[in-house]
């Protein structure tokens, strides 16, 4: 599609053809981007009335990405012009949109109405835009609230991909030795178990801690927003992951732990996932500057394993056995409510699932 404007001339890429995604990868090259075509799912570029390329704006989902603009056109309406017309396009979509951008060029992006939520120097900043906001999440923080006569209130954040005992024994420790626990899910659909069968195995694994709330994670709490790299196959751990485990840990603490009054988060340690030790080392660096105390808790081990070390409990080697079929090796890994559902009809399009090699956490 083509979009007429008094100076220039915007017009959508199609992604399939190679003509338009070389265009669009050597102008951003020539400015020091790499373009991946993969990372986006629609592109726009925009062209002066003389045929020259002025900048380009995509997305993926409700991302803005590689919104560039040719240095010698950044004092007109060009920016402007991609940032209004992808906002547009995004929220006839989705309620609100984010942007990740260098701490420098944050303020065009506010100049247009967008809000920084968040920094991790000198990488990151997040700038959000929309219907809904940080604001929204905090309103329903507040709907949770348990008021606390100590100030013995706690946190863990959890995924459960599957729920095993020991995320069991992580939540019953906080629970034994704090007044309130707030248990965030992560809510992003992004793990071979979708959000709403571990919220219910959880929601039942869990039913005799009477002062352990449970909570929707949100587009705020280790989503692929705002920390993607959670979610892929990472076995270093780099600037990037690093920083968007400070994004997502500076986010908590500044929006999430004023509003429920926590005092300690809970971790397991973590020997395997580098994407998990990206984010452990973030709380430990980050939440003691706010006044959180974390506390990081030895992982739960059930007997020894093949090398006779600890045979630590963990939701991967769940995935794995249940992979290679091999998931009455880790019975004892598994509480009730997770054994019952993998035992039962209603796993099979996840084992299935599983087996094809599909997802990561």
């Amino acid at each position: 599609m083509t979009f007429e404007d008094t100076d220039f001339r915007q017009e959508t890429l199609d992604l399939e053809n190679p003509f338009d995604v070389k265009l669009v990868k050597d102008f951003l090259f020539s400015l020091g981007f790499d373009f991946d075509p993969s990372d986006v799912e629609c592109t726009m570029i925009v062209y002066n009335l003389k045929g020259d390329i002025v900048g380009t704006g995509s997305h993926m989902e409700r991302i803005l990405k590689y919104v560039v603009v040719s240095p010698k056109f950044r004092d007109t309406t060009a920016f402007a012009l991609i940032v209004t017309y992808m906002t547009e396009k995004l929220l006839k979509i989705y309620k609100h949109t984010f942007v990740f951008t260098r701490p420098e060029n944050s303020l065009p992006f506010t100049g247009l109405g967008f809000t920084e939520i968040a920094k991790a120097e000198p990488l990151y900043v997040l700038l959000e835009f929309g219907f809904e906001s940080i604001i929204t999440y905090q309103d329903y923080l507040r709907t949770l609230i348990i008021p606390a006569k100590t100030g013995e209130v706690a946190a863990l954040v959890v995924n459960c991909n599957p729920f095993t005992n020991g995320h069991k024994f992580l939540i019953e420790k906080a629970s034994s030795e704090n007044e309130v626990v707030y248990l965030f899910v992560v809510e992003e659909d992004l793990s071979a178990f979708p959000f709403s069968v571990r919220w219910e195995l959880i929601r039942k694994g869990i039913s005799h801690l009477n002062n352990v709330v449970m909570v929707r994670g949100g587009m705020y709490i280790v989503s692929g927003s705002i920390f993607p790299a959670y979610f892929l196959k990472n076995e270093q751990v780099s600037d990037v992951m690093q920083k968007q485990a400070e994004l997502d840990v500076r986010i908590f603490a500044n929006y999430v732990v004023p509003i429920l009054d926590i005092k300690r988060r809970y971790v397991g340690t973590e020997f395997s996932c580098k994407t998990t030790e990206a984010y452990n080392l973030a709380m430990k660096t980050i939440l003691p500057q706010t006044g959180v105390e974390v506390i990081e808790v030895m992982r739960k081990a059930i007997g020894l394993d093949s090398d006779n070390g600890p045979d630590y409990i963990s939701a991967s080697k769940v995935r794995e056995a249940i992979k290679t079929g091999k998931l009455d090796d880790v019975i004892d890994f598994l509480p009730d409510s997770t054994r019952d559902f993998l035992y039962s009809d209603d796993s099979l399009d996840i084992r299935k699932k599983i087996k094809e090699g599909k997802g990561r956490h």
